[in-house]
């Protein structure tokens, strides 16, 4: 019964047709234009630098986290203060900087003079305010010169490793063996006391700060997927660094920045404290700061004022680079 119920085959069915060798394709090794094409899709695909659109939304996104952020709004707001009060130094300052008026002599806030006098009579409000120009043109210059030094010297070790790396890394442990301000005196005292060798001692002692960041970044950016496809699709090494290396390694390097700015700020004032960054009668922070203490029992206003700008300054950056710190952290995005 049961070999009744069981399917029989059609015998006019026949067998299952056998392929033909010489019809099927044959799996050899993809052509260059075939390596090319994938390539360029792992670079759309990938996260690379071509991927303009995510890149967009992930800027907004930092503006959005960024304004949730009540510390980094704040320091925005006091960072603008002093950046208008900087470029606008020649229409918000009540009186010239270097003006000394004999008969004002080291006199306490009042209606006339808002933040006082100093030793020469001079206004402090308005020092205070040309003070803030040349501080932040210092911070700017400086941290320049660190960035584009320190961030083309980790890239380059990074990507290309060997003795490239081990060279630029020793250059970098000799500089960072020494204090950054003992080091920062040392430059200055070899170039002699000026604004201009500030900038460059300042910005010597912190580039190995972002060679370093730099360098650590690359070793792990470079082992990526879409820097590979743009290595087998024929890109040469400054392209690869350039388009796909670098504006992935930019996140770190901007809160860094931002961090450094404030150091910068903090080196120049005490280099101008010492006597060897901005001369007198330019009005400096640091200087200001030097010129009052010897007064200080007297009237400590020349040194109150002065000092609670740096303060304000570098607090500013500090909250703006922790709010960026905090913006770009894979782990704290919703």
């Amino acid at each position: 019964m049961a070999d009744s119920m069981a399917p029989r085959a059609d015998p006019d069915a026949g067998a299952a047709p056998t392929p033909d060798p010489s019809t099927m394709p044959t799996m050899g090794p993809p052509s260059p234009t075939a390596l090319r094409g994938r390539g360029e899709a792992g670079l759309r695909g990938s996260g690379g630098t071509e991927a303009a659109v995510p890149r967009r939304v992930r800027r907004g996104d930092l503006w959005r986290r960024l304004a949730r952020n009540e510390l980094a709004v704040a320091g925005g707001l006091i960072l603008a203060l002093v950046a208008v009060a900087a470029v606008f130094a020649p229409y918000l300052s009540p009186e010239d900087p270097l003006e000394m008026n004999p008969t004002l002599l080291l006199q306490p806030p009042s209606a006339e003079h808002w933040l006082g006098t100093d030793e020469f009579g001079r206004d402090i409000l308005s020092r205070v305010i040309w003070g803030a120009r040349i501080s932040l043109y210092v911070g700017a210059i400086s941290v320049t010169i660190a960035v584009v030094a320190g961030v083309t010297l980790g890239l380059v070790a990074g990507y290309f490793g060997g003795l490239v790396d081990d060279l630029i890394a020793r250059v970098l442990d000799v500089v960072f063996a020494f204090p950054t301000i003992l080091l920062a005196l040392g430059i200055v005292g070899m170039l002699g006391p000026s604004l201009t060798n500030t900038m460059i001692a300042i910005g010597i002692v912190y580039t190995p700060v972002y060679a370093r960041l730099a360098r650590g970044t690359t070793l792990a950016v470079k082992e990526r997927d879409f820097v590979e496809a743009a290595v087998v699709s024929g890109a040469n090494s400054a392209r690869i660094i350039a388009r796909h290396i670098l504006p992935n390694v930019a996140a770190p390097l901007i809160v860094q920045t931002s961090l450094s700015l404030s150091l910068a700020i903090l080196a120049e004032a005490s280099l101008s404290f010492l006597g060897l960054g901005t001369q007198p009668p330019d009005p400096s922070w640091g200087t200001m700061v030097n010129t009052g203490q010897r007064l200080i029992e007297l009237s400590p206003w020349p040194v109150v004022f002065p000092g609670l700008a740096i303060v304000l300054a570098v607090l500013a950056f500090n909250l703006i680079g922790d709010g960026l710190r905090d913006a770009l952290d894979p782990r704290l995005r919703a």
